[in-house]
């Protein structure tokens, strides 16, 4: 086995680090996506690689018809996170959705949210913004390394006015 020698410590910290904020990521991406009524758009294409090489590889991605998140690693070791989001017209029934969610990648990146700025990790040499049409061209190859999953529906809380007592 090799030893970690002290030059692969910060890289080490700075993926614990992707890796942590990538899952958190994903978490809030799928609660973005459960009060959907509509099934198709709760369902997305996962892929989870297992297969390590010295030129960098696909660790976990997510895709649905609306939102992207890929986390890769490349080959200088280090892990970075691409994301993607569907265009919608402004003010569309899911306008929000992909409005929050880059808020959020950028909230949970950014140097005062973690004990190790992790900033650069946002790769954006591509930004997908057409999902929907990603989605049916891995679906129409068969999902060859992608399996389906069905987000489960939740309904959003209702928030009531609270009345003024006395």
């Amino acid at each position: 086995m090799k030893s970690q020698t002290n030059h692969d410590l910060p890289v080490l910290a700075f993926n614990a680090e992707v890796r942590k904020v990538y899952f958190k990521l994903l978490k809030e991406a799928k609660a973005l996506l459960a009060p959907i009524e509509a099934e198709p758009l709760r369902y997305s294409l996962i892929r989870e690689d297992k297969q390590l090489d010295n030129k960098g590889y696909i660790i976990h991605e997510f895709l649905s018809p609306l939102l992207y998140l890929r986390l890769e690693s490349y080959s200088d070791g280090k892990l970075g996170i691409h994301y993607g989001f569907e265009l919608m017209p402004t003010l569309g029934e899911y306008y929000y959705i992909p409005n929050t969610f880059i808020r959020s990648i950028y909230k949970h990146t950014m140097a005062d949210a973690t004990p190790i700025n992790i900033e650069d990790c946002i790769r954006t040499d591509y930004v997908l913004t057409e999902c929907s049409a990603f989605y049916e061209h891995i679906e129409e190859q068969g999902c060859k390394h992608h399996y389906f999953a069905l987000i489960p529906y939740k309904p959003r809380a209702v928030k009531r006015k609270l009345r003024k007592v006395a």
